[in-house]
């Protein structure tokens, strides 16, 4: 980083936005497990990583690939809620958008007459 300027956002160096979804989704994932009363090694086992990773993820890593986070959601029952995320019933955006695309009238094509020849 050169002084005295801010770091440009990468996937290594993601924005607040998403370091601040990431804290959250992290700290949801270590409150499930610990109401689960279930010890990191045993996690960790069942989404088949290390104990390592399965720290990092509850950190908030933004290096550890989302197949990963989708694993220690499903050994911990919840992975249901990650397909939900950008399912289109959810997306109020794509569904303005696609809704502005619709045509203003809809017309019948006419059958062309048959020809003599």
């Amino acid at each position: 980083m050169v002084a005295g300027r801010p770091q440009m956002p990468t996937p290594h160096h993601p924005p607040a936005a998403v370091r601040r979804v990431l804290r959250k989704l992290s700290a949801d994932i270590r409150d499930a497990r610990r109401r689960r009363r279930l010890p990191m090694a045993v996690v960790a086992e069942r989404a088949f990583t290390s104990r390592s990773t399965l720290q990092r993820v509850e950190a908030g890593d933004a290096n550890v690939s989302i197949g990963i986070y989708a694993a220690v959601l499903q050994a911990l029952g919840l992975l249901a809620g990650l397909g939900e995320i950008a399912d289109i019933s959810r997306d109020s955006v794509g569904q303005a958008l696609a809704s502005a695309e619709l045509p203003k009238r809809v017309r019948l094509k006419r059958a062309s007459e048959p020809s003599d020849g």
